[in-house]
């Protein structure tokens, strides 16, 4: 449960002093960006952020090192694993009705978002067929039981939207405090019909050597590692949700969305919920990790030597990367350029260069830059392509994508090794 995770992390930052859910969390989750925050007393609930908020300690949890996250992450997707069904998990021993999303530390982050927000919420739905879909979802507190949720046109817009069509409500499990195997599967973009809660039994079979555990909770798996539980149904009737800071640290905008009525409280003794900062190195994270191995599958597929690839902190996760590769002929470097921008569509900027270079290191990426590129030669630019709406300079979604082949020329290798002792 997060109590234990965060005691085995050295760094965490215990705030002990009452705290207020509007905004006063987030002044403390960007003082300490790179750092676990355990708050004792929000409202008399315990909070915690910044969890999961770098490669390290991500890695050091899943008994990895930081370059195995990529392949682990890769081989849980391609080789998802049945998870176990157990009698009982610590979140069953406190359940109730009478509760208000109002009354949670659900925080305020920032002054102009459209209310609290659940931040950290994956949701768990089951649809005739028997599958079972588990998903990132931001949800907007609207007052007592109800709330707006965000749902992308993927698999649990699909669920909603067919049940909505025939005037139907979508029964859903919402859970707030999960491990970071759950959470980076729940991230994962896969095809329909690939439970994300398999995706996570693999990597717990791969990191703790056990598939992982869920009960049965009226129909719907949820994982025992889970802080809150909520049942809930996703209504047709649309709301108001927003705005809202995403992870370009900018405002999204208001869109009408599904009302969602929250029905019944579970959790553990104890609990602590998770905050996931909007913007913060954590939701980095969270919502990049995940997509570095699509990258990596499809660079690849065209340049068989591939090192690692890692979306990048100052891109926000999300819209700027870098690949290492080993060239095997010129030309690779562009084409590893146009391999990444199809292995993750919202991407805008890629760096491509050779193993020799650390890709963690922005300095090192940066030397590449310096000594390895000529932009008249070695520049890609893709105008007019699509590419992510969370991109606030992009015009109705169409962004100009760029490429940098930071690689050494096959014929003249030599000339552009470092010196070493």
């Amino acid at each position: 449960m997060l109590r234990e995770i965060l005691e085995r992390f050295d760094e965490t930052v215990v705030v002990e002093k009452p705290v207020s859910k509007e905004l006063e969390i987030t002044k403390y989750l960007l003082k300490y960006r790179d750092r676990p925050v355990l708050f004792r007393d929000v409202g008399g609930w315990s909070v915690a952020g910044n969890i999961w908020s770098t490669r390290g300690r991500i890695a050091d949890y899943l008994n990895l090192t930081v370059g195995e996250l990529t392949p682990f992450i890769a081989d849980a997707m391609e080789n998802p694993a049945p998870y176990e069904t157990v009698d009982d998990a610590p979140f069953l021993r406190n359940s109730t009705e009478d509760f208000s999303l109002l009354e949670l530390p659900v925080p305020k982050y920032y002054p102009k978002d459209g209310g609290q927000y659940f931040t950290s919420t994956m949701v768990i739905a089951k649809d005739e067929s028997g599958f079972v879909n588990a998903s990132f979802h931001r949800i907007m507190v609207r007052d007592d039981k109800t709330a707006a949720i965000r749902l992308v046109p993927r698999h649990l817009y699909s669920m909603w939207k067919d049940k909505a069509e025939h005037g139907e409500e979508l029964d859903v499990r919402i859970i707030v405090g999960n491990p970071v195997h759950i959470l980076l599967a729940g991230a994962t973009s896969t095809a329909y019909g690939i439970s994300e809660l398999e995706i996570a039994s693999r990597m717990s079979e791969g990191a703790f050597g056990k598939p992982l555990g869920v009960v049965d909770l009226h129909g719907i798996p949820v994982p025992v590692e889970t802080e809150f539980v909520f049942e809930a149904r996703i209504t047709p009737e649309l709301v108001d949700e927003g705005p809202f800071v995403d992870i370009t640290g900018t405002y999204d905008y208001v869109r009408k969305q599904p009302l969602v009525v929250f029905e019944r409280m579970y959790h553990v003794d104890e609990p602590i919920f998770h905050a996931l900062l909007p913007g913060g190195y954590e939701h980095f994270m969270l919502m990049g990790l995940p997509k570095e191995p699509q990258i990596y599958a499809s660079v690849k597929r065209i340049v068989p030597k591939v090192h690692g690839v890692r979306l990048t902190e100052g891109g926000a996760m999300w819209l700027h990367a870098v690949v290492s590769i080993t060239k095997q002929h010129d030309g690779d470097g562009k084409n590893a350029i146009l391999a990444a921008f199809a292995g993750h569509p919202s991407l805008k900027h890629v760096v491509v260069v050779d193993e020799d270079i650390n890709i963690y290191d922005d300095r090192d990426v940066e030397w590449a830059i310096a000594t390895r590129f000529q932009a008249d030669r070695d520049l890609v630019v893709i105008p007019n392509a699509r590419g992510s709406s969370l991109d606030p300079s992009a015009t109705k979604s169409l962004t100009a994508k760029w490429g940098i082949d930071a690689t050494k020329p096959l014929e003249r290798k030599e000339e552009f090794e470092r010196a070493r002792v």
